[in-house]
Formats: C-alpha cells, sequence, structure tokens
C-alpha cells in the first residue's frame, strides 16, 4: 500500500509516519511538505490514500524559499486541484485545529467535513483532529483502513 502524507510540520509527520508503519508494516509511506510539493507527488505516482493537513505552505520551505504565503485551507485548495486535473484518491484531513477561521465566523470541523462531503464526495473519506497526547485520531483512521479494505474490523 502506498500512502501520501502531506504535512509540512516534522514532529506531527513523525507521529503519523510511526503510526501508519505499526498499522500497516508493508506501507511505503512518502511526505510532502507543501500544496505544491503534494500535487507534484500525487501527479507522480497515484497513492492507494492521502492523509492531507488542512494548514498548509504553497511551497516547499527551505534555505532560499520562505513556502510562500501560508495558507490555513491549503489542504481544500490541494483537495480542489485534484478535482480539476482528475485525480481520484481516498483523502484523510488530519488537522492540529477544532476550527478554521472563515469569512462571517469559524467553520468547525463537522462543519467542514460537511461541506468537503459534498463538494467532494467520491475522494473526502473524513476529517480528524490530531492531537499527539490522545489516541482518537488513530482510532478514526484505523476505521478508515477498514472500510477501505486494508485491516480486518
Amino acid at each position: 500500500m502506498r500512502i501520501l502524507v502531506v504535512e509540512d510540520e516534522d514532529p506531527k509527520a513523525r507521529h503519523i509516519r510511526q503510526f501508519l508503519f505499526e498499522l500497516v508494516p508493508e506501507a511505503q509511506v512518502e511526505v510532502a511538505r507543501s500544496v505544491r510539493a503534494g500535487l507534484d507527488a500525487l501527479s507522480e505516482a497515484l497513492p492507494d490514500l492521502l492523509i492531507l493537513d488542512m494548514s498548509l505552505p504553497t511551497f516547499d520551505i527551505g534555505p532560499t524559499e520562505a513556502g510562500g504565503r501560508p495558507q490555513g485551507f491549503g489542504g481544500l485548495e490541494l483537495i480542489r486541484n485534484m478535482e480539476l486535473e482528475g485525480i481520484e484518491c481516498p483523502t484523510i484531513v488530519l488537522t492540529g485545529y477544532e476550527a478554521f477561521a472563515k469569512s462571517g465566523g469559524q467553520v468547525t470541523l463537522d462543519g467542514l467535513s460537511a461541506e468537503l462531503r459534498e463538494e467532494h464526495p467520491t475522494i473526502f473519506r473524513g476529517i480528524f483532529h490530531f492531537n499527539s497526547a490522545y489516541g482518537d485520531w488513530q482510532a478514526k483512521l484505523r476505521s478508515v483502513f477498514v472500510s477501505l479494505g486494508v485491516l480486518d474490523s
């Protein structure tokens, strides 16, 4: 199984990778760190699952690049680009935020989930809150693997 994780924070990416290897030891896990790097990785080889942060920089941050404009909804931009390019891949959003600022107020994870399910029903599989101190995200992510037929229930 090939899994692409699009996550710009190293500690969070390490937690996710470690859990994925415990869950599916034979998995090939690739990490991209920005919207652009994620789209490039998706174009090169379609993974079996995409695990995506919502808040991402436009480009990879490096010695000569600041990452472009930080995007609170960078993950949403990536999903919309997938739709435009006809990329079909089961996608999970795993975010450290419980709500996002949006014009006119805030949107909760439940609200964002409903929006993503409506706009992208063929690829969106769920949105989960990531907190390294609690294992709730792990149980929810495991249930996705069960629903995809990768693990037994």
